[in-house]
């Protein structure tokens, strides 16, 4: 199972179904020992996209070696131990009692009192894409709404990696694409089905990362209108023969 800790680390996501990151299938994540450091939110980005290696800030780490939970997947600091095998039911729906008699013990039925209506992925869903642009990407087509919708929800990825993969989407294959928003389903899916007992450190991580999204986003707007005043500048030198 995810291993909520391990992505409270913003370390690169986990994959529930390799234990490894969702890199782009067919390139390896940066390694930041063999080159200058990934480009960051603000920085300029070669016509094209940025190389797919370089959107991870570290490699991925060795597969899980017990079944259920990675031991710190996705850490950088190897601080973050992995939470035990979860063979609990997933979180009732709204609305629902939470009682033993369904499958839920007193752990479950006290933290469902704690978060209330709140459910895996409630707070990055009630967010919004706007302000973030995909680049051109003729050689590959996708839902630009729901990829971004993915991407955004996902409590493993950092906020530069999630502005790395987009600003990588020209120079990724169909195929790359199409795995990498499965992975990201998968993502979703399983921190959806974990225990109730993890929900209240899932609201945590989500506010965090919803946090980070906004930021994204405002990031991309002052971007926006830097590049329209650039461009406007550019119009005004070449009226008046400067360039």
């Amino acid at each position: 199972m995810p291993d909520p800790q391990a992505a409270q680390s913003g370390g690169t996501p986990f994959d529930p179904a390799q234990g490894k990151q969702p890199h782009p299938p067919g390139q390896q994540p940066f390694d930041p020992a063999q080159g200058k450091p990934p480009p960051r939110p603000g920085d300029p980005v070669p016509q094209g996209g940025i190389d797919p290696s370089q959107v991870f800030a570290s490699p991925p780490p060795p597969p899980p070696s017990t079944g259920g939970a990675a031991a710190g997947a996705g850490s950088t600091g190897g601080d973050d131990a992995a939470i035990p095998q979860d063979s609990g039911p997933p979180p009732p729906p709204v609305g629902t009692v939470a009682t033993k008699d369904i499958g839920y013990d007193d752990e479950d039925i006290k933290v469902l009192g704690q978060v209330g209506n709140y459910r895996f992925s409630g707070t990055t869903s009630a967010l919004t894409n706007d302000g973030i642009a995909i680049p051109v990407h003729p050689n590959t087509t996708f839902d630009e709404q729901k990829f971004l919708t993915l991407l955004r929800g996902s409590i493993s990825l950092t906020r530069d990696e999630k502005w790395r993969i987009i600003q990588a989407i020209p120079k990724l294959s169909q195929f790359q694409v199409d795995e990498l928003q499965k992975i990201l389903e998968e993502e979703r899916r399983k921190f959806s089905e974990l225990s109730p007992k993890h929900l209240a450190q899932l609201q945590k991580l989500e506010q965090k990362h919803a946090a980070d999204w906004k930021d994204l986003q405002s990031v991309s707007v002052q971007e926006g209108v830097k590049q329209q005043d650039a461009s406007q500048a550019d119009e005004i030198r070449k009226q008046l023969g400067l360039s």
